[in-house]
């Protein structure tokens, strides 16, 4: 009947104005706590390393490089401090993590904001050797599990906030190579962190980004990747690829990037804000339209479709195209 209509909407609307209410609340007295952001350099951990100190927070900003701590010390306050680290170095970590002790005085820590990642190399899985896995597995996800483990201390001291960046496309497992296999990773990591941690008051959240223009997604790096991969192939691996399928799967990696990344990243920056001020973080934020209404519902999808849809994204090796055209007619 209408009324029972109209009754239902009326609750939807109910609960979404709610949902809406509970979502705007923001934690009190913010000014002044301490916030620890890894790969800072560039991209989203830059910005919201500025955005963050514009705010009123102690910021402590880990860059992988003296030039990179250089520029954003000359562009932001004296609260915020910058400090070398080198997520695949367990050394560096533990200097990274004393160095949160002396400016925290060993006290709390109210938030971690995992960034620091990279996605090179980026191939078809049989181009890789066991190397070009660990190159990004051990910055995107153990580095990151090392340093949560060790800042841990620190942060249930506080209630505090841990943001970690791992990624939409990883729940498809869409590029070949370590990146997505290190994000999936970190979003089990994730969980499992922010089930256990809700008896310490410490609250987990996870930034699923869609493609954004930054540092790791630049057509020329993953390009020249590329090219020192299909070089170093063996010949038989090479002839079942064809040379036409490197041309095209560059290009198929040019386009992509061009088409889908988004350059304000601030739709980023802003999520991994509202995860540390809300009173009420989410548990996942999907910045980016992609993401929203491409990758995620995709995720969702039967396999048989996803698979459908991400394999016209990407060339055909020869030998499967010789292999397809053996097939008799009749």
């Amino acid at each position: 009947s209408n009324s029972a209509q109209i009754g239902i909407l009326a609750s939807i609307l109910f609960l979404l104005i709610c949902w809406l209410i509970r979502d705007s609340l923001i934690v009190k007295d913010l000014n002044g706590k301490h916030v620890f952001i890894t790969g800072c350099d560039s991209g989203f951990g830059n910005l919201l390393a500025k955005q963050l100190d514009r705010r009123g927070f102690h910021v402590i900003a880990a860059c992988l490089t003296e030039k990179g701590s250089q520029e954003l010390l000359a562009c932001t306050s004296l609260s915020l401090k910058t400090v070398i680290l080198n997520l695949t170095d367990s050394s560096s970590i533990d200097n990274a993590v004393e160095f949160v002790r002396q400016e925290t005085d060993g006290e709390s820590l109210f938030g971690l904001v995992n960034n620091a990642g990279t996605a090179t190399p980026m191939a078809p899985t049989d181009w890789l050797q066991i190397d070009d896995f660990h190159a990004i597995l051990d910055v995107n996800l153990v580095g990151l599990i090392e340093i949560t483990l060790k800042l841990l201390p620190l942060l249930k001291r506080a209630n505090g906030r841990v943001v970690n960046v791992a990624s939409v496309m990883g729940r498809l497992a869409f590029l070949g190579g370590g990146y997505c296999l290190s994000k999936w990773g970190v979003e089990a990591f994730s969980d499992i962190l922010r089930r256990d941690m809700q008896h310490f008051g410490v609250k987990v959240s996870i930034i699923e980004p869609g493609c954004f223009q930054t540092g790791i997604t630049s057509s020329e790096a993953i390009e020249r990747d590329l090219l020192r991969l299909w070089n170093q192939l063996t010949p038989e691996v090479r002839e079942s690829y064809g040379d036409q399928y490197f041309v095209e799967y560059v290009k198929a990696q040019r386009l992509s990037m061009k088409r889908l990344c988004d350059s304000d990243i601030s739709k980023v920056t802003n999520c991994m804000e509202h995860a540390l001020i809300a009173k009420y973080p989410r548990t996942r934020y999907g910045p980016g339209w992609d993401a929203k209404f491409f990758w995620l519902p995709l995720s969702y999808a039967p396999t048989l479709l996803s698979d459908t849809m991400l394999s016209m994204l990407l060339p055909t090796p020869a030998a499967s195209r010789k292999s397809v055209s053996r097939v008799p007619l009749v």
